[in-house]
């Protein structure tokens, strides 16, 4: 009878061990929150987003202003009057004038042009926020994609682990098991119910990340989410950095160096004089009325101290916005091989563990068990090479959200904002 009993046990014990695990791309319901839906929401909805497009809003007031005229003046007199302001001092008159400065030539349009190009650059930079919020969501989504299927995986191994545990306690009540697997099988639970609070923790903090992006309070709650695997098919690092060149930020950081083209070009016409044109009508009341025309213009006498200054300013300004657009271009590079390397590893990491690793470690989770059935396998073994198929099955899910994490820094770093324009 013993022997018996002892068989089933084992028998019942392999079936658990030998289970086949949940798959890595769990089935998407009603219920899920689709990436599509969250990038929508997110360029709704997100603070960051509507931050930037309102600055890109303010720098578009602002070019109808640099090419217009200055504001005309309008002045009014009463000239050579008593302190009782009569009339009756002859020289008394009352006096209107109307000044207008014309700047020199070109100086408006290069204002003008100054300010459109930043406009430009602010515009750009509001796609590059948005699109840098789109990356950061993506791996906030993947990443809380991998931590729920992977508590599945350990939920799931701990519901083995107890169902280990009472076949060791069938095996001990009949002699031919030992009382430390139990033991060890309960240690092993609390360990996977510690790494369960852990990984719990985890999602929440990713979870109120999440919801700022989108606009929505810390605790909103965020339903299941898809996890694609990866793909091995990358583009290349020359074609990637052929797409780079749409990227936001290099087309904003060029627009700026234009706006600082201009700036110096204004700089260079700055001791050019402005004409002040005055146009006067003096009332006397004891003589005939009187009309005035005055042309004025400044004397650059300070031009080494006001005006060159202001020149070698606007140099040094483009220089440096240049010396920022190569920065941001090499930086850009270095990034898209980073990236373009995590995703490479993550594939091949990602299929070497499902064509290879994972197939044998289940293999051995099986000889194990079979060799703890006659004796040759302590307990221990046994429970070490499940624990091992678990970290495989979890680590090949982090691969995936790793996977998926760099190609949206690929599609940041390339100007790409998917279900978005480019």
């Amino acid at each position: 009878m013993f022997t018996h009993r002892i068989c089933f046990a084992l028998m019942a014990g392999a079936c658990i061990m030998l289970a086949e695990p949940r798959r890595v791309e769990a089935q998407t319901s009603s219920d899920t929150l689709r990436l599509g839906d969250a990038i929508a929401l997110a360029l709704r909805e997100s603070p960051e987003v509507r931050a930037s497009r309102l600055l890109a809003e303010v720098q578009r007031e602002g070019v109808a202003p640099a090419g217009a005229l200055p504001e005309p003046m309008l002045d009014l007199g009463l000239m050579n009057r008593p302190f009782d302001f009569s009339t009756g001092n002859a020289m008394a008159m009352n006096q209107i004038q109307l000044s207008q400065t014309l700047p020199w030539s070109g100086k408006r349009a290069a204002s003008a042009a100054r300010e459109e190009k930043l406009l430009a650059a602010a515009e750009l930079d509001a796609t590059e926020v948005s699109a840098a919020v789109v990356e950061r969501l993506r791996t906030l989504y993947f990443r809380m994609a991998w931590i729920d299927r992977a508590i599945d995986v350990m939920a799931e191994t701990k519901a083995l682990l107890a169902d280990l545990q009472a076949t060791a306690a069938t095996l001990y009540s009949v002699g031919a098991g030992a009382q430390q697997d139990i033991l060890q099988a309960q240690v092993a639970q609390a360990r996977m119910a510690v790494d369960i609070r852990v990984m719990e923790e985890e999602r929440t903090a990713a979870q109120a990340r999440f919801n700022a992006l989108v606009g929505r309070r810390p605790n909103a709650p965020v339903p299941a989410l898809d996890l694609p695997g990866p793909d091995p098919e990358v583009p290349s690092l020359e074609v990637l950095m052929g797409l780079a060149e749409a990227r936001p930020a290099l087309r904003a950081a060029r627009a700026r160096i234009d706006a600082a083209g201009d700036a110096r070009d204004l700089a260079g016409k700055a001791h050019l004089p402005d004409v002040s044109l005055t146009l006067g009508y003096s009332q006397r009341p004891h003589f005939e009325d009187l009309l005035s025309v005055m042309v004025g213009v400044p004397l650059p006498l300070w031009r080494a101290s006001v005006q060159d200054p202001l020149r070698r300013q606007a140099e040094a300004v483009e220089a440096a916005a240049q010396a920022r657009e190569l920065e941001l271009y090499n930086e850009t590079y270095a990034q898209l091989a980073e990236h373009r390397s995590a995703a490479l590893r993550a594939a091949d990491v990602s299929e070497l563990l499902r064509t290879d690793v994972l197939p044998q470690a289940r293999a051995a989770v099986e000889s194990g068990l079979s060799a703890y059935r006659v004796g040759a396998l302590d307990f221990m073994a046994v429970l070490e090479s499940r624990m091992t198929v678990n970290q495989y099955e979890i680590e090949r899910l982090r691969l995936a959200a790793e996977y998926q994490s760099a190609r949206a820094g690929i599609d940041a770093l390339t100007g790409v904002i998917p279900g978005g324009d480019r």
